[in-house]
């Protein structure tokens, strides 16, 4: 490894390829919430973020584990999962109070019409405000699963009625 006096050491999260300082200063200056979107993969999870100086706190949150106790049964890491845990943390996000949210997705792959924008197409329908473009956002029906199964449209439909009710 390199040393001397000029030589400098990057921050572990950003040597380890966790967090890009730059685009998070940019996502704080805002002063808007923020609409933490992270895959892994097996699910989704989606977090609503206010700065502060002693850490960031959470207003609200929503995992696609949440949906097996809804009575989903699919994968929790395709589209339609994203979409509806995405409308999950919308309903919850409206609910505390947010109306407005910047999406933040960190270092992961951007890819248009994925899992990371399907989750932000169930925040918009939630009635929450995320910027987006609208070539990003996957088509209807890849949001309704009709490339996976036929009958996923049904189950979807069946989910969202038990989030109206909650």
């Amino acid at each position: 490894m390199a040393t001397g006096p000029r030589y400098n050491v990057a921050f572990r999260r950003r040597r380890e390829e966790r967090t890009n300082y730059y685009s998070r200063k940019k996502l704080l200056s805002s002063h808007e919430a923020r609409a933490v979107v992270r895959r892994s993969n097996k699910n989704v999870t989606i977090q609503f973020a206010e700065f502060g100086m002693e850490g960031d706190s959470i207003l609200a949150s929503a995992s696609t584990r949440e949906l097996a106790g809804m009575g989903w049964t699919r994968s929790c890491s395709s589209i339609p999962a994203s979409y509806l845990v995405g409308y999950l943390a919308g309903k919850r996000a409206v609910a505390a109070g947010i109306e407005y949210a910047v999406l933040d997705i960190c270092m992961q792959k951007v890819q248009h019409g994925g899992v990371l924008f399907a989750a932000v197409a169930g925040m918009c329908d939630a009635g929450l405000e995320v910027p987006h473009g609208e070539d990003v956002l996957p088509d209807e029906d890849r949001i309704l699963g009709k490339h996976i199964d036929e009958a996923i449209e049904a189950e979807m439909n069946g989910i969202k009625q038990k989030m109206e009710a909650e």
